[in-house]
């Protein structure tokens, strides 16, 4: 049996994922070599890619862009200009989308706990989907507008997701139906269903117990006189950090089966919220190294000018980032843990980190898949300030 260098291995996705970034574009070397650190630098061509290719896979479904993923202008536009519809959870990401002329049609608000003036913001510029799991939200809802369309989220196991959210959102589905109940009850719609299998799911089962609880809750709604319209799927679908991970077309097969075997309702509405799965891959976050050091029993450690609170939060739960030395490959390899520019002592991006064994201070380590969850989190804690955006074609 052949050995696997675990070193050689991780070095040779980071540089996959790389060359797949750069493509046919080696003028794309020069702008990470040129910008200033840290910076997010995305490029456009792989955002509409990946929005074609959830668009030709879930054929049928209206895609919703969750906007919370990335919300720069540049991203938010170019997914207006190719049509797709927005998810929002605020009056500032709803400002953003309206800016570049999308309208109310193409919007749907995913969070089930809402404040007040959000529900008037939205209402007041004819954004009348809303995602409820309490009876509280319908009460709110109702102060407002009583034809408002409303949707249950449903509890669905998050097994096998990176970044799981099962627990603070959603009911079960005898709850749900109450739930719908009461908001007909109220005078609003009761619109549909909708549910999360968790962020960067790599599990199948997770989409089958998921879409099986939604026609539960259907059939038995039906039962009480409620006719629903949609459902929607959510979001859920990977990104590649160290490793391959569902596709798209995986995702897309399996989930279309389930849908006619429960459903087979070709007038259902169908809808969808990825994220991740549509902005992580179209984003490379420009680091420098700032510091180089040996800790306890000889660790190794680096430094960058980023950090847990300054883009990689999601490093905090669990998410696992390639990173690569263009300038350095082929030099030998060896593991380090990557340090953050704060003074906490929890801001460490990551342990293990396959890197060239003479990485110096100047040196700039590219984090690849970085185009979610970075941006959005930074903050500028310690006075360092969050990542710049640079948006290439």
């Amino acid at each position: 049996m052949s050995f696997v260098n675990p070193l050689h291995l991780q070095w040779q996705f980071a540089r996959k994922l790389y060359s797949e970034w750069i493509g046919e574009n080696p003028q794309l070397e020069e702008v990470l070599k040129g910008v200033d650190t840290p910076t997010l630098v995305i490029r456009k061509s792989k955002l509409l890619k990946k929005f074609e290719e959830v668009k030709t896979h879930f054929e049928g479904f209206n895609v919703y862009y969750a906007v919370k993923a990335n919300d720069d202008p540049s991203v938010i536009e170019s997914f207006a200009k190719a049509g797709a519809g927005f998810e929002v959870a605020s009056s500032s990401e709803l400002q953003k989308v309206f800016k570049f002329g999308v309208s109310p049609d193409r919007v749907i608000s995913s969070n089930p706990v809402k404040p007040l003036e959000f529900i008037d913001f939205c209402l007041s510029g004819g954004v009348d989907r809303f995602a409820v799991d309490s009876f509280t939200e319908i009460d709110k809802i109702a102060r407002f507008k009583k034809r408002a369309r409303v949707y249950v989220r449903l509890a669905v196991p998050n097994v096998g997701s990176d970044w799981p959210l099962s627990r603070k959102f959603g009911v079960d589905t005898d709850t749900a139906v109450e739930i719908l109940q009461y908001a007909n009850h109220k005078g609003l719609i009761p619109y549909g269903i909708t549910f999360h299998v968790g962020s960067q799911c790599n599990n199948l089962q997770n989409w089958f117990v998921a879409i099986k609880r939604a026609k539960e809750v259907w059939e038995k709604a039906l039962q009480r006189g409620i006719k629903l319209q949609m459902l929607n799927i959510g979001g859920g679908i990977p990104a590649r950090y160290t490793r391959q991970s569902l596709s798209v077309k995986e995702i897309a097969t399996y989930v279309r089966g389930l849908l006619n075997k429960y459903f087979g309702i070709k007038t259902l509405e169908l809808q969808m919220e990825p994220g991740r799965g549509l902005v992580a891959e179209a984003g490379v976050m420009v680091t420098s190294v700032i510091g180089k050091a040996r800790r306890f029993k000889g660790e190794k450690w680096i430094y960058i000018d980023s950090g847990v609170f300054h883009g990689l939060a999601e490093a905090l739960g669990g998410i696992r980032y390639s990173f690569y030395l263009p300038q350095r490959e082929g030099e030998e390899l060896e593991f380090f843990t990557v340090g953050g520019i704060s003074c906490d002592s929890m801001d460490v991006v990551a342990e293990k980190v396959a890197l060239p064994k003479g990485v110096e201070v100047g040196d700039r380590i590219l984090i690849l898949t970085a185009g979610a969850y970075t941006t959005v989190y930074a903050s500028s804690f310690n006075g360092f300030p969050p990542p710049r955006v640079v948006t290439v074609l």
